[in-house]
């Protein structure tokens, strides 16, 4: 008889614990509206992306350079000479923000479909610069040569930067 009082009182001590577990259900389901299903927004620190590669080949002068390079839209660089070998960086925050600026120049655009090559120029340096769809270029014939202002911005960033 005592083994069924122990019973008795496990089940009336659970059957106690039910209505206490549905209310506490019954006002949690209305909160349940309030979750969030999106992911929450992603906070960077550093600035935001390019909207497209740049690419900037430089090719020419007496020894036959052919250096690329390739910013990504992440500030990551890579410099490719004509024998393949390469080096790797990222840009500097303030050098980063000035690519930005100058990619996004409406001048640049401009500058794409108005690209000047001059006739005779005995080894001077070709540079070919690519943003998105958009390609500009010069030569580089001394100090006289017109070179596009913000293309010209643009090679002198890059080759600043990655060496």
């Amino acid at each position: 008889m005592t083994r069924n009082r122990v019973v008795s009182s496990r089940v009336r001590t659970g059957m106690r614990a039910a209505p206490a577990v549905a209310a506490v259900a019954a006002l949690l389901v209305p909160l349940a509206g309030c979750a969030r299903t999106e992911a929450p927004p992603v906070i960077t620190d550093g600035p935001s992306p390019l909207a497209a590669e740049v690419v900037l080949v430089k090719s020419g002068g007496i020894a036959g350079v052919r250096d690329t390079v390739t910013v990504r839209p992440d500030g990551h660089w890579t410099k490719t000479d004509r024998t393949g070998a390469s080096q790797e960086g990222r840009l500097a925050v303030a050098d980063f923000a000035r690519l930005q600026r100058l990619a996004t120049d409406p001048r640049l655009a401009a500058e794409a479909t108005a690209t000047e090559n001059p006739d005779n120029c005995a080894d001077g340096f070709t540079y070919r610069l690519t943003v998105g769809p958009a390609e500009s270029g010069y030569v580089d014939c001394g100090p006289a040569a017109r070179q596009p202002a913000v293309t010209a911005e643009v090679v002198e960033l890059l080759t600043r930067a990655t060496g």
